[in-house]
């Protein structure tokens, strides 16, 4: 049997889990993000990237997006606008920490693995563009960044920090 952690955010900002036995471990797997599909697909055909073409896949090891789905998507409930694309170096995980939000420590009660250094996952876009002004901002993948980015940050600044 396996355990998975079903979380529930109601309108208060209260958030509860339960916890269900499957006997299957899918928890989080569903159509949409099915890691095999993800791969074999590699875009998101109704999610544009600043390009104006189809998302493509961000990362699904470690499994990103606000929607835990491997793409940087976005959509009301995600307040954080989680669409940059951003391949993590330690001047920004530190950088990030030091601003109250740890992305290094795992949080075994959200099932968040920690990032370091070289992974790829979606940044909120007002993070990636204060830590641009403050010189520490990661590279971004293009492709896989959201063109809701574009509401935020420039292309301009995002190709100027693109992966090469």
């Amino acid at each position: 049997m396996y355990k998975c952690v079903f979380i529930f955010v109601l309108f208060s900002g209260l958030v509860l889990g339960q916890t269900k036995e499957l006997s299957k471990p899918n928890c989080l797997i569903s159509k949409e993000n099915n890691p095999e599909i993800l791969l074999k697909n590699k875009t998101k055909m109704t999610d544009k990237n600043v390009f104006g073409n189809h998302l493509e896949i961000a990362s699904i090891n470690p499994m990103t997006g606000f929607y835990r789905n491997g793409f940087c998507s976005t959509g009301i409930d995600d307040a954080g606008i989680h669409v940059v694309a951003a391949v993590m170096t330690d001047k920004f995980l530190n950088y990030s920490k030091s601003k109250g939000n740890d992305l290094i420590s795992p949080n075994t009660n959200s099932g968040f693995p920690g990032l370091k250094s070289g992974d790829v996952w979606c940044l909120c876009a007002n993070r990636w563009k204060e830590a641009l002004k403050a010189g520490v901002a990661p590279p971004v993948i293009l492709e896989a960044t959201n063109l809701k980015a574009l509401e935020i940050i420039s292309l301009e600044d995002l190709k100027l920090n693109s992966v090469k």
